[in-house]
Order: C-alpha cells, then structure tokens, then sequence
C-alpha cells in the first residue's frame, strides 16, 4: 500500500508575464483550481493550496479546493509551502509533494509516482522527476534544465548548461544529442518529507543554486540526496504566457 501524501500547490498572484495568473479561466474554472483537480485524481490524501493572495484562497473555496492564507513576501515556493506545512500542523515525517499551481495539464500518475520515490529510496531526502531530451534544441535551451542520474536513480547535478557534455562529438559544435548517457529534462515537480522542506527553508542558499538560478542546487550542495523518476513522457505544458494560457484552453475545450 503506498504510503499517504498530502499535495501542496504554492499559487502566487503577482506574476510579470502573466498577470493573476493562478485566477485565470479555463473552461468556467481558475487555473489553480484546475490543478487541484489534477492533484486530487492522483490518489493523494489531501490537496491543499498555498496562496499568497486573499482572492485565491475564495477562489478556491467557491470551487470546494482547500486553501490557506501564507505571507505575502516569501522569496520562493518551497518557502511558501514550509509556512503550509506549519499551519497545517504536518508531521515531520508526513510526505508532502509540491505541484506548482500553473501545471493545469499535469498527469496525476506522475504525481503518484514522484510520491512513491522517498518511501522507496531511503538515501534521498527530496524526489522529483524528469524525461528523456529528443531535440538539440531542447538540449541547448537554458531554459530547459537538465539533470544527470546515477546508476541508483539519484541526481548527481542539474544545471541550465547542455549536460551531460559529449566531448568528441561536440568538437565541431552541438549538432546531435549524446547516447550515453542519453540527456534528461528535468520536471519541476518535488516530493519530501515536512520535516525535511521546513529545514530545507532555513539552509543557507548555496553559490552554484544562486549561479544557475535553481534551488533544488541547495540541496546537493549541504550534502542530501534527490531521488529522480524517470517518465516515458513530456509532461503537459505549463503556464508562463498568455500564448501557453491559449493552448491550455484549447485542450480543456476539446
């Protein structure tokens, strides 16, 4: 029987490409709340939102979505979700996964599976997930962040840079994606125990996190482990745009 986990979605309203974007309609429903919907098809125990705005959080509850009220000011999610979890009153040892709140399209398997990783990998005290690279376009994009495994399944780096870096085959420039091993995109999704993301908040950000501007770097650098599911599939597109907001909306309408 897999172990129970409570998802926490950080929804955040100042957003600079996509003004109020967790309250934006799709298909007669907030965004935010369509992600709850996702979560809650993922067999988790209970999904929460954690919102930074008082017109999330009525949002939510027009809707039946469980929300709560966290400060205005919090620097990043994960920092945001460490308040949810003490206004919860979470167990230290109570599985939380972080589902960011512009994921309308995320599977819910992939939500179970990156749940299921901690119980099983008892070396790692953060899990996350990512999918096989296919283009050089993708693999040159330091938008799409890149993650290299070890032979245990746990991330050895992340970084925006083309990883991992083929030596011979890129002397005449990146041409054609390296095979072995084959690169990996990483998936912005979490899972850790409370205990661990309230003590994840207080760790003092690290030079390489700062540098490439990633935070899960903060973990490998104070020592702990992240362990990472590998999907067959890209994960639904999210939501930075109003183009992305478009084409969500014209999935939801088909």
């Amino acid at each position: 029987m897999s172990t129970p986990f409570t998802v926490l979605i950080p929804a955040r309203l100042a957003s600079t490409r996509l003004p109020g974007k967790p309250l934006a309609d799709i298909a007669g429903k907030p965004m935010v709340v369509r992600v709850a919907e996702r979560a809650a098809a993922s067999g988790a125990a209970r999904v929460v939102v954690a919102a930074d705005a008082p017109g999330i959080v009525d949002a939510c509850a027009r809707h039946g979505v469980e929300a709560l009220l966290t400060r205005a000011d919090h620097a990043s999610g994960s920092d945001r979700l460490a308040e949810a979890s003490t206004l919860l009153a979470l167990a230290d040892d109570a599985l939380i996964v972080n589902v960011q709140g512009d994921e309308p399209l995320i599977d819910p398997a992939l939500i179970a599976a990156v749940a299921d990783l901690l119980p099983n990998q008892p070396l790692a005290r953060m899990g996350t997930a990512a999918h096989a690279i296919t283009t050089v376009e993708e693999f040159t994009n330091p938008n799409v962040v890149k993650v290299v495994v070890d032979a245990q399944g746990l991330a050895l780096t992340f970084s925006r840079a083309p990883l991992p870096w083929w030596r011979d085959g890129f002397a005449g420039g990146i041409t054609a994606l390296p095979t072995q091993p084959a690169p990996l995109r990483h998936i912005g999704i979490y899972s850790y125990r409370a205990g661990f993301l309230r003590a994840f908040a207080r760790m003092a950000p690290a030079p390489l996190e700062q540098c490439e501007s990633l935070e899960q770097l903060r973990a490998l650098w104070h020592g702990e482990r992240i362990a990472v599911h590998l999907s067959a599939q890209a994960p639904g597109a999210g939501v930075d745009t109003p183009a992305d907001l478009e084409r969500v909306r014209r999935t939801y309408a088909r």
